[in-house]
């Protein structure tokens, strides 16, 4: 009888279970696992414009440097996001060259474009720089690479514009002080200040990993890594004079009556004889090291001239259909763009410089189209020229 009892308790304790699952909200039938919930790695997002001081590793020598050269540098000053340390001092950066422009006897300035690919942190952990497409209006970016450690993109795609620009991720101009003497254009620790044109997402975990491993750089003048080493010259040494004799005078001897003189010869003089010294040589004087400095006076001013085939607007200016003149002045990331037509300022607005991955092959403009309707200058591009203005 209790058996019959207990089994007819036990099915009327399973289907009373069975109905309360039936009727459970779907959400809590379906909550992950607390476990699956924290396995999402945080980031930390180093916003674009941020710019990176960077200490090169290895000198660029003057004879043998060119376009597409590799870069080595480290970077010499921390860099955080809120309180976060995104990038710690020490944590190697790899570039390349893209483009040189030496000094001659005219011009005492060397000229770099660089951009760089790659950052290597102290405990490993590598973070690839491709280089980004973004749109003529600025709503979107896609990385060139399919790499999880890379510029990701700061906003949704949406409707693309009528062009878009290939940007470098992370670049860097440099302008260094420096004779056609100098063997060296860059020399080990020389400062180079990189700008990031597009925000980089990082792992908050790699990137505390490796500040606990990280070395700052040490603070100081770097040895250079010239090959020059200056001799000291030689004074040489003077004539050597061995003084002539002054001879001596003829001797008379009287005759006697109706008899001549006797006249016998003196010793005639002799000139001082002279021992050429030797001249000596010069030493050998190095050139002054080369020093990273501003842009040559003028050469950061710009004057561009462009055509718009349709009208639009520029913050809220009208621009007609037309000629303009584009001035400004600066390498960026950002500068103050004045536009002219007929020698008259029509609009001053910001713009984002960037840097590109090669030169455009013509003048474009490109619009931008507002969520009014409305549209806006958005992307102007210079033929030759490896960069471009975005209005964003």
């Amino acid at each position: 009888m209790r058996r019959i009892v207990a089994a007819f308790l036990l099915t009327a304790w399973t289907g009373m279970a069975q109905e309360v699952a039936a009727h459970a909200p779907q959400s809590d039938l379906q909550s992950p696992p607390q476990n699956a919930r924290t396995n999402q790695k945080s980031t930390i997002t180093v916003p674009a414009g941020t710019k990176v001081v960077l200490a090169l590793t290895s000198p660029i020598w003057a004879r043998t440097a060119k376009v597409g050269d590799s870069v080595h540098a480290a970077t010499a000053f921390p860099v955080a996001v809120g309180n976060d340390m995104a990038i710690p001092p020490g944590t190697y950066v790899e570039g390349r060259i893209d483009s040189l422009a030496r000094p001659g006897w005219l011009s005492n300035h060397a000229e770099f474009q660089l951009h760089f690919t790659k950052l290597v942190f102290a405990n490993g952990y590598t973070v690839e720089l491709p280089d980004v497409i973004e749109n003529a209006d600025g709503t979107g970016s896609q990385a060139v690479t399919s790499n999880a450690n890379a510029f990701q993109p700061s906003v949704d795609m949406g409707a693309r514009a009528s062009a878009t620009a290939d940007i470098e991720a992370a670049v860097a101009r440099v302008y260094v002080e420096v004779t056609s003497r100098n063997d060296i254009l860059l020399d080990n620790g020389a400062p180079i200040e990189m700008v990031l044109q597009s925000s980089l997402s990082l792992e908050a975990d790699s990137v505390a990993a490796a500040v606990s491993r990280s070395k700052p750089l040490q603070i100081g003048p770097s040895k250079s890594s010239t090959r020059c080493v200056p001799t000291p010259g030689t004074p040489g040494t003077s004539d050597t004079v061995i003084p002539g004799s002054p001879g001596t005078p003829d001797t008379v001897i009287p005759g006697g009556p109706g008899m001549p003189d006797i006249v016998v010869p003196g010793i005639p003089a002799t000139p001082p004889t002279v021992i050429p010294g030797s001249p000596g040589f010069a030493g050998t004087v190095c050139p002054g090291p080369p020093i990273v400095t501003w842009a040559p006076s003028g050469k950061d001013l710009h004057t561009k001239t462009i055509v718009l085939t349709n009208p639009m607007q520029i913050g809220g200016v009208p621009l007609a259909a037309g000629t303009y003149q584009i001035r400004w002045s600066g390498f960026g990331p950002t500068a103050q763009v004045e536009i002219v037509q007929n020698k008259k300022q029509i609009a001053q607005t910001p713009a984002r410089i960037v840097i590109l991955g090669k030169a455009s092959l013509a003048n474009e403009v490109a619009p931008s189209t507002n969520a009014d309707g409305s549209v806006s200058l958005g992307l102007l591009q210079f033929a030759g020229e490896t960069f471009a203005l975005f209005f964003d």
